[in-house]
């Protein structure tokens, strides 16, 4: 699998009823390629199985968009503990899954995956962007 935007965040697009990303919260899901399999057509968190789910990041920070390109700060999964992670999912944080927007599914980063926790943290380096649109 290559990173992919997810098809209802990109429908969202060009009615601008999609999330403005430099200001909400955007969060990352470390996530197990074993209990979770990429669908384009997944719309929200509760889409991904909790079992999938390793780690989640807290929000984003330094957050931008230039020339449609989406960036942030590396991240941090501190005392990460479970499966081995193959993935992140990006996705806007509502505080509810049913209502939580998946945007982007990565599995190619400048390092940090795939990886195996040892109750340690897990550090992820971005590559030139996260993900452009």
């Amino acid at each position: 699998m290559a990173n992919a935007l997810y098809n209802p965040y990109k429908q969202s697009l060009p009615d601008s009823s999609a999330p403005d990303l430099s200001s909400v919260d955007v969060k990352v899901v470390l996530v197990d390629t074993d209990d979770y399999t990429f669908s384009a057509a997944h719309n929200d968190l509760a889409d991904v199985a909790a079992g999938s789910r390793v780690a989640t990041s807290g929000n984003l920070a330094s957050k931008t968009i230039t020339n449609g390109a989406f960036d942030a700060d590396d991240i941090t999964f501190s005392a990460v503990s479970g499966d081995q992670s193959e993935a992140l999912i990006v996705y806007y944080d509502s505080t509810v899954e049913a209502t939580s927007i998946l945007i982007a599914y990565i599995d190619t980063v400048s390092s940090g995956l795939p990886v195996t926790p040892n109750g340690g943290d897990i550090t992820v380096t971005w590559g030139a962007n996260i993900f452009t649109f």
